[in-house]
């Protein structure tokens, strides 16, 4: 893990990407690896990534519900903490328009939390975006923005690491658990 640390931290070439959006302060919060195979060939509907992933819980107003995920401790903040973060899609592998590229909504984070219920209509309204991306590409969105990823029309492997990058600590004793 503290390898992982190192090669995100803000110094680092993919850390400055993130610096660049958010300020010098940003720092990586949460990693995950997606590995799409042609065994594992899922889509994903229409979604704004709602959560962070903190160290303990901590009743603090606004923030909740609370869920854990792969062993994690997850919690919704209070939109305008999602609004100033950013997450970056560090592609490992090549992803065309057959292996199930991110699909966003461009400009949709600026509505808000968008009910389920009005997805589509923003969605929409935005238009739809296809992020493909060569190995080593890194793709920089606003981490609320509307997304979507199709199973694979011709499945291989697919891999990309995504990490969340903040730059400000958070409130009432709450701890990022950071990377």
């Amino acid at each position: 893990m503290e390898e992982l640390g190192h090669l995100l931290a803000a110094e680092s070439q993919i850390g400055a990407i993130a610096t660049g959006a958010i300020g010098a302060k940003a720092r990586p919060v949460r990693a995950i690896l997606f590995d799409k195979t042609e065994a594992a060939n899922w889509s994903l509907g229409w979604h704004q990534d709602r959560t962070i992933v903190v160290a303990e819980r901590r009743d603090v107003p606004g923030f909740g519900p609370w869920t854990v995920k792969a062993g994690l401790l997850h919690v919704a903040p209070p939109f305008e903490l999602l609004a100033r973060m950013v997450t970056v899609r560090i592609h490992l592998d090549p992803v065309g328009p057959e292996n199930a590229p991110l699909l966003v909504a461009p400009g949709s984070h600026r509505f808000g939390r968008v009910a389920e219920t009005d997805i589509d209509a923003v969605v929409a309204r935005c238009g739809i975006a296809t992020c493909l991306a060569e190995a080593g590409d890194v793709w920089l969105y606003a981490t609320p923005i509307l997304h979507a990823s199709n199973a694979a029309s011709v499945p291989k492997r697919r891999r990309v690491l995504q990490v969340d990058y903040a730059a400000e600590a958070l409130p009432g004793g709450l701890a990022w658990l950071g990377i």
